[in-house]
């Protein structure tokens, strides 16, 4: 029992690290109707200018406190992801109101690897390391229950923490605020949000900020448990099953769905993978993701949506 307990908790944290780096894809689906395939290169953006910066304010500063060199590079990197936004808004989205899906969906490819270049030339291509100060070394809970006890990752349960707090802030930002009211007007319709006086650009840009802090946090976390290098901007890859499952036009859903996804493959790989052979693990949320899109292409909580012609 222990031992199920173990691999489930691992599942849980795993899988809110997975509902965050969904969570981008779905505030900006939302709230433009553009699949953002960036978002995996904003993560490894973010997280690369976290960890220059993190680096290079000791140096500047003289500060010797890490925790006062990672709020400014976090400050920093923010400021940065706040103006990569507005740019992209500026000089791409604005021009392609109202266009077909592939066409935002071909120029979020060519905004990722404009990202993925632009990281390369302003931070340079090494392995990263992002020291924010949380513990690694595992602990044992509940060991009154369990000989033994259930043995736990703490920068697994800290980054879980972390990123469930984002998303319980941003769910409460898009269910109570004007602001976040308006992002799902903009989202059910683009010329009606329009024609009622809500300013697209402007709630473009706020969305695409919103998912570009969503990214720093995500590459701050991920960076800091794998180290920052480009295979980090393949994360978006992991978060599709997630949004598959879960639908790509809610929030709750990319949570449900992160969770599934997390605990399935931690299940998957244990209990099944001496049966069918190991790296169970790296396909089974493809597979689950596919049966979905068979039986239920809108996902568990997402808006089933019918053409007429």
């Amino acid at each position: 029992m222990a031992f199920f307990l173990e691999t489930t908790l691992g599942g849980l944290m795993t899988g809110m690290l997975y509902a965050l780096v969904a969570l981008g894809f779905v505030l900006i689906f939302k709230a433009s109707g553009v699949f953002n395939f960036a978002q995996g290169a904003m993560v490894l953006f973010a997280a690369l200018a976290m960890a220059r910066f993190s680096e290079w304010i000791p140096k500047w500063t003289g500060l010797e406190s890490l925790l006062l060199a990672n709020i400014a590079a976090f400050l920093i990197a923010g400021a940065i992801m706040f103006a990569m936004a507005w740019l992209i808004e500026y000089l791409v989205l604005r021009h392609l109101v109202n266009q077909e899906g592939t066409t935002l969906l071909m120029a979020t490819l060519g905004i990722t690897y404009f990202i993925e270049g632009l990281g390369q030339t302003a931070f340079g291509s090494n392995v990263y390391s992002i020291d924010i100060g949380m513990p690694k070394d595992p602990v044992f809970i509940f060991e009154s229950a369990f000989p033994g006890g259930v043995l736990v990752n703490k920068e697994d349960v800290i980054a879980a923490v972390i990123a469930a707090a984002l998303v319980a802030l941003l769910s409460v930002f898009f269910q109570k605020t004007a602001t976040g009211r308006a992002l799902r007007a903009v989202a059910d319709d683009h010329q009606a949000a329009q024609s009622i006086g809500i300013p697209l650009g402007r709630i473009w840009v706020i969305v695409w900020c919103v998912a570009g802090i969503v990214a720093l946090v995500a590459g701050m976390i991920w960076g800091s448990k794998l180290g920052v290098q480009f295979s980090l901007s393949t994360i978006a890859l992991r978060a599709l099953p997630v949004i598959i499952l879960g639908g790509l036009t809610s929030v709750p859903g990319a949570i449900i769905g992160g969770l599934i996804i997390g605990v399935g493959e931690k299940w998957s790989e244990v209990y099944l993978g001496p049966y069918v052979g190991g790296g169970i693990e790296i396909w089974f949320a493809y597979m689950l993701a596919l049966v979905f899109l068979l039986f239920r292409p809108q996902g568990l909580f997402g808006e089933k949506i019918i053409d007429r012609v």
